[in-house]
C-alpha cells in the first residue's frame, strides 16, 4: 500500500466550514477510484494550506490519478499547484473494523 500526501496553499484563510462545504463538492470525484482506499480531506490550523491523505493499493494507481489533468483541476479550483509526497505502508491498524491490514 501507498499513502500519499497532497498539499496547497489556498488563496485566502478558510475556516472549517467553509473547507467542508469546498470539500464536499469534490468528494464524489474520488468515490469509486480503482485502488483508492481510503481519502482524507485536511485543513491547516492556520486555513491557509489544505490537501489530502490518500491510502492506495499501490503507487501506480496513485500516479494513474496524479495526472496533468488532476494536477491542473486542483491549481485552477485553490490557485496553487499541489505537492504530492509518496509513503510505503506496510501496515496499517483500522479502529473502525478492528483490523490489522499488511501490505
Amino acid at each position: 500500500m501507498i499513502t500519499a500526501i497532497v498539499t496547497f496553499a489556498l488563496p485566502r484563510r478558510f475556516d472549517v466550514a467553509e473547507a467542508r462545504a469546498l470539500f464536499l463538492g469534490t468528494a464524489p470525484r474520488y468515490q469509486s477510484l480503482p485502488g483508492l482506499i481510503r481519502k482524507y480531506y485536511v485543513l491547516s490550523d492556520d486555513g491557509l494550506r489544505a490537501g489530502g491523505v490518500y491510502l492506495w493499493q499501490s503507487r501506480a494507481q496513485a500516479e494513474a490519478v496524479y495526472d496533468d489533468a488532476w494536477r491542473a483541476f486542483v491549481t485552477d479550483k485553490y490557485g496553487s499547484a499541489p505537492e504530492v509526497v509518496y509513503l510505503d505502508t506496510p501496515v496499517v491498524v483500522d479502529n473502525l473494523t478492528q483490523q490489522i491490514i499488511a501490505d
